[in-house]
């Protein structure tokens, strides 16, 4: 087993490790945990937002459509949440 040696962050006097890597511009690794993202209405703020498709087949979609306040646009916000907050949104949608 190799000799331990003492991190850098803390011989140039930073507090944390994240600190110092600010500092240097060192981006972090990314988080094991993966993200959603997940549609909101802009104007209620509602998260039943889903495609409006359009009328002739090929030609895409209209845009969204908020089926709680009727709301149609092509603007629509988005959240990113964690996998545990995605899942109790998706158990939300389907007891609907």
């Amino acid at each position: 087993m190799g000799k331990l040696t003492t991190p850098d962050w803390i011989l140039k006097g930073y507090k944390s490790k994240e600190e110092y890597e600010k500092a240097k511009g060192i981006k972090g690794k990314k988080s094991s945990e993966k993200f959603y993202k997940i549609k909101i209405c802009p104007k209620c703020k509602g998260t039943e937002v889903g495609v409006l498709l359009g009328g002739e087949e090929g030609k895409g979609s209209k845009g969204w459509e908020c089926s709680r306040c009727k709301w149609t646009g092509k603007n629509v916000d988005e959240k990113e949440v964690g996998e545990d907050e995605f899942l109790k949104h998706i158990e939300k949608m389907e007891g609907k």
